[in-house]
């Protein structure tokens, strides 16, 4: 693990800065640039292995990313992503384009191939089939339209995560989510995570609708998530809150410090995604680990060989994930 100093003299900011950012500390004024240089040198750090820098020789690989540059700051998923493809191609010989969801898209037609990482409308895609027929994308089911994708696994985690905390005795779980929609404003369907923990503690008839609360992926909405459900449940918590999202789970934890609420001991955490801010919360967050830089080579790797292929075959590959444990749950 790396430790917050190492983060501080990779990024050229103080200890205390690194901290702050990666508790999304509200009272800080820093600006955006300094906020993704160490979330990218967290990021980093904790890769499993360091990237090889080769110049670029075979030409141009573009990604294309739905959140803006802003936005990715806030949900470091995407940043992990998007680190994982651009160590990859680099480390393959390519030079890499990067667009942000408000950027011209124009110049796609003049790359090789395109990454595109997140979740797009119907309208979306075919617009980036016009410009770049040769396409992969990240974090999106797209083989209805004929086009590879590389996706994390979400029922066995959720699985993972009901069975730990029924296994501590703990039955009474809530949980926060999100609703998305995409740039050009179509709103997607109901979160996988969600649909899958409804589904499985029906089963064990320990289902309770009314500890569901939806927001957006963002800290300050797990935060007011939070504070809602201690209002609005004061005497009848639950015991446990499955967190759709680590960003998220960050203002959980600082609602429920700011309430007096003790993690783990009255109310035990876990969340989804295990970026690099887990292991700098306090308490150090339990999180379910989707391997993200892998899904981000994984993507490279798949559209270097749709390059070089005869015949396209369009895929979906899975990528599977961990449960890791730490200080947040009992």
């Amino acid at each position: 693990m790396a430790t917050i100093k190492d983060i501080a003299q990779l990024a050229n900011v103080s200890n205390a800065t690194v901290s702050r950012v990666l508790n999304y500390d509200q009272t800080l004024s820093v600006g955006d640039e300094t906020r993704q240089r160490i979330f990218e040198a967290a990021e980093q750090l904790n890769y499993t292995k360091s990237p090889k820098k080769n110049n670029p020789q075979h030409g141009r690989i573009a990604i294309v990313e739905w959140y803006t540059a802003k936005e990715e700051l806030e949900d470091l998923y995407y940043l992990s992503i998007r680190l994982g493809v651009e160590t990859k191609l680099q480390e393959l010989g390519y030079e890499v384009t990067r667009f942000f969801q408000n950027d011209p898209f124009n110049t796609l037609s003049d790359a090789l191939g395109v990454i595109v990482i997140g979740k797009y409308s119907p309208a979306q895609i075919q617009r980036l089939k016009k410009l770049n027929s040769n396409l992969v994308f990240v974090d999106m089911n797209t083989l209805d339209y004929e086009i590879s994708c590389v996706m994390t696994d979400f029922k066995s985690p959720i699985k993972s995560v009901l069975d730990h905390f029924i296994a501590q005795k703990i039955t009474k779980i809530g949980m926060l989510t999100g609703q998305e929609s995409t740039a050009d404003q179509v709103q997607l369907g109901v979160d996988p995570r969600l649909t899958h923990f409804e589904t499985y503690l029906t089963a064990k008839n320990l289902y309770h609708p009314e500890w569901i609360l939806t927001g957006d992926f963002t800290p300050e909405s797990g935060y007011q998530l939070t504070m809602q459900l201690l209002k609005n449940h004061a005497d009848s918590l639950p015991e446990a809150l499955f967190i759709a999202n680590d960003a998220m789970a960050v203002g959980t934890l600082r609602a429920l410090h700011e309430s007096g609420i003790q993690v783990p001991e009255q109310l035990s955490l876990i969340s989804f995604n295990d970026t690099s801010i887990c292991q700098y919360t306090f308490p150090t967050l339990s999180s379910v680990k989707v391997y993200t830089d892998q899904m981000g080579q994984v993507a490279a790797e798949l559209l270097i060989k749709q390059l070089n292929a005869d015949q396209v075959i369009p895929q979906v590959i899975t990528i599977g994930t961990t449960l890791t444990l730490r200080n947040s749950s009992k």
